[in-house]
């Protein structure tokens, strides 16, 4: 088994059109089974047309009633990006993957206003993606790092969700599933979302949990694990201090009121349980460590 996704899953690109939605449609096509996976693409005023031979439809409600396809990734610039999401909901799509960088706030405060009581999943924005190996991948994550096994990933960090993944395989170990659900201040699925899923799929014996500085929905997380969770968990947090009138890392990398820092994430995380590292070099040793 895996999380959300798996090599029957049914996919739209939304912005196939584009250049980054192009270049990272062909390579999720290439990975896996990807060629029966990745079924329409969306780009107004493009229907009719194809990419590569996956037919183009002018909007996600006419792309899914012709293909099926229940699951969108969407490359779609900034400005125009939470209108896709609200589309694909409103086209009641199972799961929404929303790669794009820099979608305003106030427009994600609207979508997700307009998401309440809805069905659809939305992973991300500004997000790396979800993978489940050798199966299918839906985003931007190197396919070729990752291999099948036993430890569930879930991180705020598209780099250190790499990291993490190449320093499983260096231990002989590889994933069930990895979801990236990115780190803007106003997104889809939390740490503990992912980690409830991680919790009921046999196939995951071990997670790691990637988190970054800002807010405290690793501390919510910790707390659920201490009293839920049956599997192990690995916990890292990137706390990387910016210079002086400079943001570094995501929108959702806020510290506010002495909260939100790596080590008060970190504290928090070990009270409950998990075996945290302040290196990031040791993450897959110690996911090791932590399995039977």
């Amino acid at each position: 088994m895996a999380i959300l996704i798996n090599e029957n899953t049914r996919v739209m690109t939304q912005g196939i059109t584009g250049k980054t939605g192009q270049f990272h449609t062909r390579a999720c096509i290439q990975y896996a089974s990807g060629r029966n996976c990745f079924v329409a693409g969306v780009t107004p005023g493009k229907g009719g047309q194809d990419f590569e031979g996956t037919p183009i439809y002018d909007t996600v409600a006419e792309a899914r009633a012709a293909t099926g396809a229940t699951v969108s990734v969407i490359y779609v610039p900034p400005p125009y990006a939470a209108a896709a999401i609200d589309e694909a909901v409103d086209a009641d799509l199972d799961l929404v993957i929303c790669i794009t960088e820099g979608i305003p706030v106030r427009d994600m405060i609207h979508t997700r206003y307009r998401m309440r009581d809805r069905k659809t999943i939305l992973v991300g924005p500004n997000c790396p993606g979800v993978i489940t190996p050798d199966e299918i991948k839906i985003g931007i994550m190197p396919g070729h790092i990752h291999r099948r096994g036993p430890v569930g990933v879930v991180s705020r960090s598209g780099t250190l969700t790499y990291e993490a993944v190449g320093q499983l395989g260096e231990v002989g170990l590889g994933q069930s599933s990895c979801v990236g659900i990115g780190g803007d201040p106003v997104n889809g699925l939390k740490h503990i979302d992912v980690m409830r899923m991680f919790n009921e799929d046999p196939q995951t014996e071990a997670v790691i949990m990637v988190g970054e500085i800002g807010g405290n929905d690793e501390e919510t997380c910790a707390r659920w694990i201490k009293d839920n969770m049956r599997k192990p968990v690995v916990g890292f947090i990137a706390g990387v201090t910016a210079p002086p009138g400079k943001r570094m890392g995501h929108a959702g990398a806020i510290i506010s009121g002495g909260e939100g820092t790596a080590d008060a994430k970190l504290e928090v995380m070990e009270e409950c349980g998990i075996r945290i590292t302040r290196n990031p070099s040791d993450i897959g040793k110690l996911a090791r460590s932590v399995l039977k």
